[in-house]
């Protein structure tokens, strides 16, 4: 059965054990549930476990405006969990594939499904590209604002109206990195902090006038570095399939494929 809190530490008592028996692909709840208690707005977190024969077996979580997170779990689990939230925290679903094709079957087709794949850093191969990475400062501030909103607005996923909190809390939290060629930002990668010993690169970003000259991937070799170097034991990264030049881009730096996971996007319900 499903049970459900809005109070990180109760949840973190709870199913954290749980999550972090699968760190790696458990990143977005693990992540989610480390920005709760380290203080991120959200309204009316949705923290759920599912519970069978007195063990944790399923997770789930939803942090507004993010969509619902869906840790490991049965697939059985998905129906009831869907019958207790109701239409408005299925809005959007995110998690692995064989649960998200569930949710659609019980929910009908969604009006927009972006096929992902988890990827995990092996061996670093850091790239040959002019300039150097650091970390980003305040005041690129309005610069990195406007690459969020550009990121948004091209991947089509998730609101942009919180650009600029999110990259105030971002740069004040030392998350977001920048390649600089000639002196100039030309690419900028996040890093969440670490959660259960795993750091996730994204959004990744280089804007269109800069593309085909390696600047994003030198990025997410750096910011992968820092990682390693200094927060974390492994490093994670979710490609969209519908682009394969990012996914050969992350693969010869490293980057290892996990698991497919999928993000739907339903039509509104009352």
């Amino acid at each position: 059965m499903w049970s459900f809190t809005s109070d990180a530490r109760k949840y973190a008592e709870v199913a954290e054990p749980f999550l972090l028996g699968d760190p790696v692909s458990d990143t977005v709840p693990l992540t989610a549930l480390n920005g709760l208690r380290a203080g991120s707005p959200a309204d009316d977190p949705v923290l759920g476990w599912w519970d069978d024969g007195g063990e944790v077996r399923g997770a789930a979580v939803r942090t507004p405006p993010y969509p619902l997170a869906l840790a490991r779990m049965p697939v059985e689990a998905v129906a009831p969990l869907l019958d207790v939230l109701g239409a408005p925290h299925v809005r959007q679903v995110h998690g692995p594939v064989e649960l998200t094709s569930e949710v659609a079957r019980l929910l009908g087709a969604p009006v927009k499904e972006v096929s992902e794949r988890l990827y995990r850093l092996g061996a670093l191969d850091v790239p040959d590209v002019p300039g150097r990475g650091r970390l980003a400062t305040p005041a690129e501030f309005p610069l990195l604002v406007s690459w969020f909103h550009a990121f948004g607005t091209e991947v089509g996923l998730g609101e942009t109206a919180d650009a600029a909190e999110r990259v105030a809390q971002r740069t004040a939290g030392r998350e977001l990195f920048v390649w600089e060629a000639d002196g100039v930002p030309v690419a900028c990668a996040g890093l969440s902090p670490s959660a259960g010993g795993v750091c996730r690169i994204g959004p990744v970003y280089t804007p269109p006038s800069r593309r085909r000259r390696g600047y994003g991937a030198a990025v997410t070799a750096f910011a992968s570095r820092v990682a390693l170097e200094e927060r974390c034991e492994q490093v994670v990264l979710f490609t969209d399939l519908a682009n394969p030049t990012s996914n050969a881009v992350y693969q010869s730096i490293g980057y290892e494929p996990v698991a497919d996971y999928a993000h739907l996007t339903f039509a509104a319900r009352p």
